[in-house]
């Protein structure tokens, strides 16, 4: 709710009664992470950890209000370089041998005890208002509980608000936490009870070991975990507690939008974003985390020993949406169970460069079963005499019990049963009709269920169970099974991608002949006789031919228009190279996924990119075409002007590959790409700024944050210049913050090049 600065008095934060944009997410370092960096080599402290010595934003480290050290780099094997920041005589900022102060606890508390009151007393309030508004009309209220520090806080403002009777406590226990959050939950149980509140744990039937060999290790794009091991278990354990299968209920949630840009459109208040047919509640959606370890501090709660030792969050120990130094930190405080997992990948992938696929996170970027080992497929699709026939091998489950959830089928289709299962077929004409994906569905079920129960968790109505093997009774056709990815998570998880993955071969559209700045610079100083006639090698003029039609500068090769006007503006300006990404980022497969896999300020390892790539059936050899078109395209204006990307050489290979923040001042070239954006997506001409900042959303539309890799500070200072110069164009609407951007939807992309 407030924004806060580093207090040199007290050593800790001290809120301020100004809105944050965007918090830093500060959060305490103790003796441990300090000795796990190596700041035991260039200071003095006590090894206690009851007791802070600095706060960590990201990579920086702050001590008495000024930044003193700075982390680079890390990854799961190795820990990240610690670097002293030295003042501008080339002095370290704290000198060498300093004893350190501890923060001041009592005293930061007393400091911030005003806005504090204000904050907690908010979040009271609304946990007090929404169990009045409900509690007539709900069988439960629950607080769903994680063991670390926001669902800590969480669950004591809840107790502070209502009757201990009014609700109950679920800690979903996924089977992969870290050790130190079973020791947490242990502690909140025992609390819990003492206060005479009802205290469950909600686990999974399977153990993870046995979930990731039969899912596959998860990903950023396959997070079946979530679902097999946090939400169905909470929603079949409050049924089991309730002894009713349709409940419905409320759960309060310790979410915060300031966590990540992909939660600043979430609300207060939800109905079936976190658990189908379940309302939700965050009491402390708009908090920081500074007034989050303010609070923790103030009222003496129990605090996740993983965050001592140096982990910024306590989720699942050996999670796909971490990386880097979050990796680092999660191996040197829990080797042994890292090693768990890591071993569990070397068993299921099959990669010759295994070490480097663990490393630089090639698991976390797979996205089909072409890795696994022993992974033939189970449904083979073809078209025989107009029919589709899925054949079936070795089916987990009886199909005539999935076929129950269609209901009423207006198209016929066949079964015919085999000695190894069965071939399901109907006519090739319904293919591109809903029923067509249903009937695919179905037999993915069937071919591979493991019987998670998910689909039992989804089904409102109590129609599926597995408590002696598949059955579904009095199906009232819902669909909410269905709802599932490609009908069920394991056939999501390891299906063969279509032709092995050949049609991903075109990422590589450069080859070894990506443009050169000799190249750029004769054809914008004589465009069509350049095309006529230039010394290029045949290989050479067509691939550049193909980045000039992909940027719009030429048309049936000749110069367009575009040109014309990148001319005009000056081919050599960031202004011009501006317009030509956003350009390029529509129309070259490469240069998206440069922008959409890539995130800014991030520096990848060589071997990350060559992972990432070859887990989409890249060969290695595309990949490295791919990684050397990445130094072409920097050494254009591109990189130069725009600062478009940088990459670093060990000799005379290539190191490691950044992405950069791209250097834009002309507000104009952002407007161009807004309404690219909303043309791309199809008329949406209004979204508010959460939404641009959300990159997890799906959408053939490319955002300008995304583009040219602006956070939420710049683009704030765009949208303003642009509401105020081109009210004509765009509009934005203030409200708590930057709420709704809306375009006029009688201009277009091609007026707003006319503005220049």
């Amino acid at each position: 709710m407030f924004a806060y600065t580093h207090d040199a008095e007290t050593g800790g934060l001290l809120l301020n009664d100004s809105t944050p944009m965007f918090s830093k997410e500060p959060r305490p370092v103790y003796a441990p992470e300090l000795d796990t960096l190596g700041f035991d080599k260039h200071f003095q402290y006590s090894k206690q950890e009851d007791v802070p010595y600095m706060w960590a934003e990201a990579n920086c480290y702050w001590y008495r209000g000024e930044i003193v050290a700075k982390t680079k780099g890390g990854n799961l094997y190795s820990k990240p370089e610690l670097e002293i920041v030295l003042n501008g005589e080339g002095n370290p900022i704290l000198q060498k041998k300093t004893r350190l102060k501890e923060v001041d606890i009592v005293a930061m508390v007393e400091k911030n005890r005003i806005l504090m009151e204000v904050i907690s007393q908010n979040a009271m309030k609304k946990v007090f208002d929404i169990y009045k508004r409900y509690k007539k009309k709900l069988d439960c209220f629950h607080v769903a509980f994680s063991g670390g520090k926001d669902s800590i806080v969480m669950l004591d403002l809840v107790m502070k608000s209502l009757p201990k009777s009014s609700f109950v406590v679920v800690f979903g226990d996924t089977g992969m936490e870290f050790p130190d959050t079973y020791v947490t939950v242990d502690e909140i149980e025992q609390q819990c009870r003492n206060a005479e509140i009802l205290f469950y744990r909600a686990e999974s039937h399977f153990n993870p070991n046995d979930s990731w060999r039969l899912f596959g290790p998860p990903s950023r794009t396959l997070r079946w975990c979530c679902y097999v091991h946090k939400s169905a278990p909470q929603t079949l354990k409050l049924r089991e507690v309730l002894g009713k299968v349709d409940y419905t209920g409320m759960d309060f949630v310790g979410v915060r939008v300031h966590e990540s840009t992909s939660r600043f459109d979430y609300t207060f208040e939800n109905y079936g974003e976190k658990q189908k047919g379940q309302f939700s509640h965050n009491p402390i959606l708009d908090w920081t985390s500074a007034e989050v370890w303010i609070y923790t501090f103030a009222e003496n709660l129990v605090i996740n020993r993983a965050y001592k030792l140096g982990n910024p969050r306590a989720g699942c120990l050996f999670c796909p949406m971490g990386g880097g130094k979050a990796d680092s930190f999660r191996n040197i405080t829990y080797p042994s169970q890292i090693e768990n997992y890591t071993n569990i990948i070397r068993e299921l992938v099959d990669d010759k460069n295994i070490e480097s696929y663990i490393t630089n996170g090639g698991w976390v970027a797979r996205q089909n079963g072409r890795d696994l080992k022993n992974n033939p497929s189970r449904c083979i699709e073809q078209i025989i005499d107009g029919q589709l026939e899925i054949r079936v091998i070795n089916p987990k489950s009886d199909i005539n019990e999935w076929i129950k959830t269609l209901g009423d089928i207006p198209y016929s289709y066949t079964i015919i049963k085999k000695e190894d299962g069965y071939v399901f077929s109907f006519s090739e004409r319904i293919d591109k009709t809903p029923y067509a994906k249903l009937f695919k569905q179905v037999t993915y079920k069937s071919a591979y269920c493991v019987e998670c129960r998910v689909c039992e968790a989804n089904c409102r109505n109590g129609c599926i169970s597995f408590s002696n093997g598949l059955s579904i009774e009095n199906c009232d056709h819902c669909g909410q099974c269905h709802s599932i990815r490609r009908g069920c998570l394991v056939y999501n998880s390891v299906q063969q991608p279509k032709n092995g993955g050949t049609a991903m071969k075109s990422l590589n559209s450069f080859a070894d002949h990506a443009p050169k700045p000799d190249w750029v610079r004769l054809y914008f100083d004589k465009p069509n006789e350049f095309l006529a006639d230039n010394s290029l090698g045949p290989m050479q003029i067509s691939i550049f031919k193909k980045f000039l039609s992909h940027a719009t500068l030429i048309e049936k090769n000749a110069s367009s228009n575009f040109t014309e006007l990148v001319r005009k503006i000056g081919w050599n300006t960031e202004q011009a190279w501006g317009l030509i990404l956003i350009q390029l980022a529509y129309n070259n497969p490469q240069i998206r996924w440069y922008i959409e896999k890539m995130s800014p300020e991030e520096e990848f390892p060589r071997k990350s990119i060559e992972d990432m790539l070859m887990s989409l059936a890249i060969t290695k050899k595309d990949a490295s075409s791919i990684i050397k078109a990445f130094k072409r395209l920097c050494e254009l204006p591109l990189g130069k002007k725009l600062n478009f990307g940088t990459v670093t050489d060990k000799g005379r290979n290539i190191d490691t590959l950044t992405r950069l923040k791209c250097t834009l001042e002309d507000n104009r070239v952002i407007l161009y790409s807004l309404y690219k954006f909303a043309e791309t997506c199809e008329g949406y001409f209004q979204f508010t700024l959460s939404r641009l900042l959300d990159h997890t959303v799906e959408s053939p539309g490319l955002s300008p944050t995304l583009i040219f890799g602006l956070d939420r500070n710049d683009m704030e200072r765009y949208l303003n210049g642009l509401s105020a110069e081109y009210p004509e164009f765009i509009n934005v609407t203030f409200t708590h913050d930057l709420d709704k951007i809306s375009l006029r939807e009688d201009k277009t992309s091609e007026d707003v090049l006319t503005l220049f």
